[in-house]
This record gives C-alpha cells, sequence and structure tokens, in this order.
C-alpha cells in the first residue's frame, strides 16, 4: 500500500462524513459503532478502501477473502497511475481536443469555440433550434446548458453570450436525439452507459457496463444531479438489478415513468462494445477510461471519455448477488496490481 497516498487521504479525511457513513452501517448492521470504525481502519490499511467505499460496497457484511477481491479507491489510483500516462489525460480531460480526436465515434456536429468564428457559429446556429452547449474542462454535468434560439432576440445575440469568455463555454453540439426505448426509461435526459475499457496488451477489454438515468426533470444523468445507476448485464443487453441513487438508496422502478428497471432491454449493446474497445486504441498511452455511451436511433455514439474511469458502479452491492469485485476480472486479465 502507498503509505504516502494513505496519509494524504487520511489528512483530507472528513469527520463529520465518516460519522455518516459509520451511523448508516450501523441502523444496516446492527454492530457497535466502535467495532465499526476499527473494521473501517482495518479496510483501509490492508485492502485500501476509504470509509465510503466500505459503506457503499457493504464490507461489513464480507468475508476477508470476498473483501479482496473488490477494487477500492487507493487500488483505483495506483491502477490509473499503472495504465493512464499524464502527458495524455489532457486529451480526454479537455472537451475540444476530444471531440476532435474522437470525431468519428461521436455521431454528432459540434463547433470548437476556441477555433471557430462568430460568422461559423451564426451559420451553425440558424440551421437549429436548440444546442448543447459545454465548458471545455467540467465533470458531472456542471456547467452544461440546453440553449434555446428563442432565448435571444437575434443569433448574433446567442453567438456573443456562448462566445462570451464568462461563460466558461468549449464546445457547442447538436442535441443528441436517443432511442425511442431509451426514452421510454426517461425522456429528459440522454441515458447514458458508463463503459469501461482497460487495454492489456495491446488488447482492449470491456470491464463493464452500467446504465445511468437522469431523474427529477433534469436533463443529465449523473448521479450527482439525482439519477440513478444500474448494474447491466452486456450478454443479455438488459439491466440486471435494482437502481442505485448517490445516497445509497434502492429504486425499483423509475418514478417519472414507472418503468421497472431489472429486466429493461436496452438496444445496440453489442455495437457499443465493440464502438468502445475501438476508441481504447486511439490514444495508448491512455489504456483505463471510463466511456459515456449513449444510443441514439441508427447506433451507439460516445458523449464522452474520462481518464477517472469509475470504479464504484459495478461493485454496488444487489440483492443475492455475489460478492467478487472488479479487481477479480482485472487480475484474470492478466494486470497485476
Amino acid at each position: 500500500m502507498d503509505l504516502k497516498y494513505l496519509t494524504r487521504v487520511l489528512k483530507g479525511m472528513r469527520l463529520e462524513k465518516l460519522q455518516r457513513c459509520i451511523d448508516i452501517v450501523h441502523q444496516r448492521s446492527g454492530k457497535a459503532k466502535a467495532a465499526i470504525f476499527l473494521d473501517m481502519a482495518g479496510c483501509a490499511a490492508r485492502y485500501g478502501a476509504g470509509y465510503y467505499d466500505y459503506m457503499i460496497f457493504a464490507f461489513y457484511d464480507m468475508t476477508a477473502k470476498e473483501r479482496a477481491t473488490y477494487m477500492t479507491r487507493m487500488k483505483n489510483k495506483k491502477l490509473m497511475g499503472m495504465m493512464n500516462d499524464p502527458a495524455y489525460t489532457h486529451l480526454f480531460s479537455h472537451k475540444n481536443e476530444f471531440y476532435h480526436l474522437f470525431r468519428e465515434f461521436l455521431g454528432r456536429a459540434f463547433l470548437d469555440l476556441s477555433q471557430c468564428s462568430q460568422e461559423e457559429l451564426a451559420d451553425f446556429l440558424r440551421s437549429r433550434d436548440t444546442v448543447i452547449a459545454k465548458p471545455s474542462v467540467g465533470e458531472c454535468g456542471k456547467g452544461i446548458e440546453k440553449v434555446r434560439l428563442s432565448q435571444f432576440d437575434t443569433v448574433e445575440d446567442a453567438c456573443k453570450y456562448l462566445m462570451d469568455p464568462a461563460n466558461r463555454f468549449g464546445v457547442v453540439e447538436d442535441v443528441i436525439v436517443q432511442h425511442e426505448k431509451m426514452n421510454q426509461l426517461y425522456p429528459y435526459s440522454v441515458n447514458c452507459f458508463r463503459m469501461v475499457t482497460l487495454v492489456h496488451q495491446g488488447v482492449p477489454h470491456v470491464l463493464y457496463a452500467v446504465l445511468k438515468t437522469g431523474n427529477n426533470g433534469n436533463f443529465v444523468d449523473n448521479l450527482e444531479n439525482g439519477g440513478f445507476a444500474c448494474h447491466f448485464d452486456l450478454e443479455k443487453g438488459e439491466i440486471s438489478g435494482p437502481a442505485h441513487t448517490a445516497t445509497t438508496a434502492i429504486a425499483e422502478v423509475h418514478p417519472a415513468t414507472g418503468v421497472r428497471f431489472q429486466g429493461f432491454q436496452v438496444p445496440f449493446v453489442r455495437e457499443a462494445m465493440e464502438m468502445v474497445k475501438k476508441a481504447a486504441l486511439v490514444v495508448p498511452q491512455v489504456r483505463y477510461i471510463g466511456w459515456d455511451v449513449c444510443i441514439t436511433p441508427t447506433g451507439p455514439a460516445i458523449v464522452e471519455g474520462n481518464n477517472y474511469a469509475a470504479y464504484d458502479f459495478p461493485q454496488l452491492p444487489d440483492e443475492g448477488r455475489e460478492h467478487v469485485g472488479l479487481l477479480k476480472q482485472i487480475r484474470d486479465i492478466g494486470v497485476k496490481i
């Protein structure tokens, strides 16, 4: 275990969040809070698991053998360091660069605001009622706006708004039209897969897929904005369990549509897997990537790529699911971590 990194984690630990996690585990397990704290500390030292890992993965209900199969905060940090060269990760964190590099996978038109003129932007807007404006650098859907041309008196006014440095927009793009099947689940956001790829010895592997969906009228599907994440069976092409929220609540049906999560079939799953495996080879210096993939009427398209590949989604516990974490799968591929 990287003791320097562990020390930094402990220094940045927020006691109120730690106490909250202990309280939740106490409520769920009935175990004494002092015992929970000591077990958390032991899991941090032995498995690199933060207190939030301990809570959301239900480490309190596992054997040592089961815990050892889980990807944890510090192990994920180590894997990123092994697989992703920091000199190239800007190609994923800066949308301007990412969009040019992965243009063939996007399935939509866009403009790079750092390169286009106001006249080019005006021409782009004149043929559209609505566009999506995104910051060049951002995460969790922050700063993304759905911009309607009807908001402005003239196209020139819209251009001024979009090109105003104060708004920090980096790209303007077409609104994604998702497959009718995905609208059945939740029509107000683009409901995306998070597909994670790992390239080992030149061969791309899809580690997992989780289906995300929006909620509460939001047009982004992030958990941080009230959305859901569901386990997904890539072989069957369907959601394989209930939905999870950022607060670890469980939902059997989507509250906005009444659609049952488990068993919900998604089209073009095989095509999506092949697409991300191809995209995973574009930047060989970055080999561990989380892709957000939407399903359009004609097939899959990449929304964005993340050089920080989330490890928590596929390890969230469902009733009846075996306690086997992502780390076993990574080691089975041949990666030593």
